[in-house]
């Protein structure tokens, strides 16, 4: 069954979430925010939310799993075993329960919802998995550079961690105030972590050489802007590093372009609002 029919939770996975769901995010941390470009350690998944994704993400590593046809991309090393994948994939939503439900987390929802000053819509999901002792750099990057077939530029990243992250295993990294740079080329995800240098002044270079790197609790999620310039290194480490990753917009944000968004997705009219089966509305 394809779950992207389906515009409210289907399990009861985040029906509790106890003291998982902030009231509201502090004017501190708005603060920081609208200065560095992004905001971490924000609470949304509980240890048993990580597991029971973890449990359905390792689904997806076998050949031939139900609902493969779904996925808008899907990459990996053709390993059977988590342990050894390197994974990338978009659609996860559309698969399985539990990613289906993150979307409608109430921490999700109403964290974007601040960050956003406006109701969030769903735009596309994301998982990548970085195994043991594995390359799987994803080069210095600005999310917007690849979502520029959508205007205004009001959208927003939330990176969730189902493993404990830090610089060891491959973390995501940011260059503070970043987001207040102009939209750079884009840039090759699985390419060079320094091929960014050839549109970067000596001052951005220099910034870019000294980045924040999250350290981050499973289940902790980080949010960053459109513009914010993020990546993430190799995964050094004896432990796996998987990140799921949820992409919103503000409701309103329309598509300009008349060629489908997202593999597999009808086309929405340049000019006309996101909305529809493929990019609900979250609250």
């Amino acid at each position: 069954m394809d779950l992207s029919t389906i515009h409210k939770p289907v399990c009861d996975l985040f029906a509790a979430q106890g003291a998982h769901v902030p009231l509201e995010l502090s004017q501190e941390q708005l603060a920081d925010f609208e200065r560095d470009g992004f905001i971490a350690n924000v609470p949304l998944l509980t240890l048993e939310q990580c597991d029971a994704l973890c449990d359905e993400l390792e689904e997806f590593f076998q050949p031939g799993h139900e609902g493969s046809e779904l996925w808008y991309e899907y990459h990996s090393n053709e390993s059977t075993t988590p342990e050894k994948a390197l994974f990338h994939a978009l659609g996860a939503w559309r698969l399985r329960p539990g990613f289906h439900d993150l979307l409608w987390n109430p921490a999700l929802v109403g964290t974007s919802r601040q960050l956003l000053n406006a109701a969030p819509r769903f735009w596309h999901d994301q998982l990548f998995c970085k195994p043991a002792q594995h390359g799987g750099v994803v080069a210095w990057h600005q999310d917007y550079s690849y979502w520029t077939r959508t205007e205004p530029m009001q959208h927003l990243t939330c990176w969730i961690p189902l493993d404990d992250c830090d610089a060891e295993n491959g973390s995501i990294q940011y260059v503070p105030g970043s987001h207040r740079w102009e939209l750079l080329p884009r840039t090759e995800l699985a390419g060079d972590m320094d091929g960014i240098r050839a549109v970067l002044n000596d001052e951005r270079w220099e910034a870019l050489s000294n980045p924040t790197v999250v350290t981050a609790k499973q289940g902790y999620a980080t949010f960053h802007h459109p513009l914010m310039v993020h990546g993430s290194q190799a995964n050094n480490s004896s432990r796996p590093r998987r990140v799921t990753v949820v992409n919103l917009v503000a409701d309103g944000v329309c598509s300009m372009a008349d060629e489908p968004l997202l593999v597999g997705v009808p086309a929405i009219p340049s000019g006309e609002p996101l909305c529809g089966q493929f990019f609900p509305l979250l609250g």
